[in-house]
């Protein structure tokens, strides 16, 4: 039965006072809540887990950037490449959303996916809010393969320049981590 059917079978049953029509429509389609099952990577393993991939987004093929480059250049620039550090939409640079790596489960945990590197894969910002809990079938999409880190590190060859150069005096914690496990990572 089709999704948009279940729902207008509820509404029948619910017209015509049908509780066993409801009820089977009802298992037809049936919310069934995700866990809640918070995750923290270390900048270590996610640096690791962004090498691994390429810096290149799995579901798209776009090119992303080492998190800690963009925040050195919004604090260099930051009327050009402003951040908020709750990335309100208004006053952050889109780069953020569309550039910036993150860890994905491709089977969401929610789903029953299980939470280790095997089914880690790195995202944009964008594209992992946008697919939250949903499977890849759902949605449409497919994993695409790594990229090459030798073709493309995410700018962290230069993250890791700038700093040796210009030393860390300055630069708030989140730099500090992130060029650190970069450090580790290479």
């Amino acid at each position: 039965m089709l999704k948009a059917d279940v729902i207008k079978t509820i509404c029948h049953g619910l017209d015509s006072g049908d509780d066993v029509l409801i009820a089977a429509a009802l298992k037809e389609y049936p919310f069934i809540a995700p866990a809640n099952t918070g995750r923290n990577y270390t900048e270590l393993q996610a640096t690791r887990i962004f090498m691994r991939d390429g810096f290149v987004d799995r579901y798209s093929g776009t090119r992303l950037v080492h998190p800690a480059v963009l925040r050195v250049l919004s604090k260099l620039l930051p009327h050009h490449i402003p951040f908020h550090r709750n990335w309100k939409m208004t006053e952050t640079h889109p780069a953020y959303w569309e550039l910036v790596p993150t860890i994905d489960h491709i089977i969401p945990v929610a789903r029953s996916g299980i939470d280790s590197e095997e089914n880690w894969v790195t995202t944009s910002m964008l594209r992992n809010a946008t697919k939250a809990n949903w499977t890849l079938d759902e949605l449409g999409w497919k994993l695409l393969p790594p990229g090459n880190l030798l073709q493309w590190d995410g700018l962290t060859g230069w993250l890791i320049r700038y700093i040796e150069q210009h030393g860390l005096a300055g630069q708030e914690r989140y730099v500090i981590q992130w060029y650190k496990a970069a450090r580790k990572a290479i």
